[in-house]
């Protein structure tokens, strides 16, 4: 249980920061900057799921909860025994990412295939989808480059990989499923060519 009684620390106004192991880092640090994103991809979502219907707005909050885990998970390095922890450790598990393959498969059924890139838009929900999207690859981008160059949880990886798929998809349910999708044109704005000097 996390108890939350003090909201200003002073601990980080010389630029440094504290992982769930106790072990103190720079702000900027890869591993801060890829749970950081999670953070923000959550905000994101929280006004999203303001415009959902009630089934979307559930399916969110489920995975605004596993971000939180998804934070704990990035923010404690798997070098240390999880075992040895005076606590029980958070992990993105498998069964995460499948929960959200079975409900990317069960929105896509209902959409025609696309043809075409679409551009992010159309209906309120389905552009807030879009940027949280967005931000979930920038996400999944950071735990990359954390992954390579320390230690991550490659379960963690793949759950935002598969959120930013998810949000694709509902960001096309949401756009009355596919039909207020706004398709990208390639070259539709160029000017004709004037020829060569």
């Amino acid at each position: 249980m996390v108890v939350l009684n003090r909201i200003y620390t002073r601990t980080g106004d010389k630029g440094e920061t504290a992982l769930s192991n106790g072990a103190r880092v720079p702000k900027h640090a890869l591993r801060v900057e890829s749970y950081g994103s999670v953070d923000e991809l959550n905000s994101t979502l929280g006004l999203a799921r303001l415009h959902a219907t009630e089934e979307l707005a559930e399916r969110i909050a489920v995975i605004q909860n596993d971000l939180f885990d998804l934070g704990a998970d990035l923010s404690r390095p798997r070098m240390e025994e999880d075992a040895e922890a005076p606590y029980p450790v958070l992990r993105i598990i498998e069964s995460q990412v499948t929960r959200l393959e079975t409900e990317i498969d069960a929105m896509n059924a209902g959409l025609a295939p696309l043809r075409s890139f679409i551009l992010p838009g159309g209906t309120p929900l389905a552009a807030h989808l879009h940027l949280c999207r967005t931000v979930a690859r920038r996400a999944e981008r950071a735990a990359c480059a954390l992954a390579a160059s320390e230690d991550a949880n490659p379960a963690a990886i793949k759950y935002l990989n598969r959120l930013s798929d998810w949000l694709f998809v509902a960001g096309r349910v949401a756009n009355e499923m596919g039909t207020q999708d706004i398709l990208w044109v390639p070259g539709a704005s160029r000017e004709p060519s004037q020829g060569s000097d």
